[in-house]
């Protein structure tokens, strides 16, 4: 399930929480852009006994971006075989999708900050929501944040 701005006073954020466990879950917070070709923002990823957030995500307008995907996703709510995934230029942000009996689709969202970088960390937290109108309302909070829109 998402919800604009639960844990955050910024107007812009989702929050997505696990349908299964709602201790676990993902926020998008902190949207910032220098330019007309990018947009900027944090992800942080929380489970009992971890917290973890990158500050700077960074999503390119020119590139395939998290909403598409997760519209895809939407658009498959019969369901699919196998995983699918899709992950930042950066490779700071992964989202991967299973897809479960009974009309389940298991995010996983995984950060790894400097990848690139010896001694580099990565976390990760899965979320299960309900394949159509919890999906249908992650697409569209994700699309409205992306393009600096109030909700």
């Amino acid at each position: 399930m998402t919800s604009p701005a639960d844990y955050h006073d910024d107007k812009s954020s989702v929050t997505i929480r696990c349908q299964d466990t709602s201790s676990v879950g993902v926020t998008f917070c902190d949207r910032f852009s220098f330019d007309a070709d990018s947009v900027h923002y944090a992800v942080e990823l929380r489970a009992p006994g971890l917290a973890a957030r990158v500050n700077e995500v960074v999503a390119w307008i020119w590139d395939s971006d998290l909403t598409t995907f997760l519209e895809d996703l939407v658009a498959d709510y019969r369901g699919w075989d196998g995983e699918r995934s899709w992950q930042t230029n950066d490779r700071d942000l992964t989202v991967s999708a299973v897809f479960r009996s009974g009309g389940y689709v298991g995010l996983t969202w995984t950060v790894r900050p400097w990848p690139q970088a010896a001694g580099g960390w990565g976390a990760s937290v899965t979320t299960w929501l309900e394949a159509g109108e919890q999906m249908a309302t992650l697409a569209a909070d994700v699309r409205t944040f992306l393009a600096g829109e109030q909700p």
